[in-house]
């Protein structure tokens, strides 16, 4: 069985929910938590932007576009969903990175994301 890291936010508080409706996270418990085995470290609690949406589909990650085979009903500006640091990062880079919630962002997102950066796009 995987087990979670601890449940702890960008701050160093408890992780709060990020998404239940569409249900978010690697565990799909609708927090950004993460484990060993969650290699694309989904822990940036990220608020969707059409903007963002349009870069992930063109990077290779389409999120917008439902895929009901996997219970997935697509993502639309506003949706908050647990996105990759990696890809969160890539975003920032371009200038299309999405808002943040950082109480609901993973402490292990600052593994590749430095806390500064996260506070830009800061949303609570």
């Amino acid at each position: 069985m995987t087990e979670k890291d601890p449940s702890l936010n960008v701050l160093g508080g408890p992780l709060a929910p990020c998404s239940l409706d569409p249900l978010t996270g690697y565990f799909r418990d609708g927090a950004c938590n993460t484990c060993a085995e969650d290699s694309g470290s989904h822990t940036v609690c990220a608020i969707m932007t059409a903007e963002f949406l349009a870069y992930s589909k063109y990077v290779g990650n389409d999120l917008s576009t439902p895929r009901p085979e996997f219970g997935f009903s697509g993502l639309n500006a506003g949706d908050q969903w647990c996105l990759c640091a990696a890809r969160f990062l890539q975003a920032h880079d371009e200038g299309c990175a999405p808002k943040v919630s950082l109480s609901g962002t993973h402490q292990r997102a600052l593994e590749i994301v430095p806390l500064w950066v996260l506070e830009d796009y800061r949303a609570d």
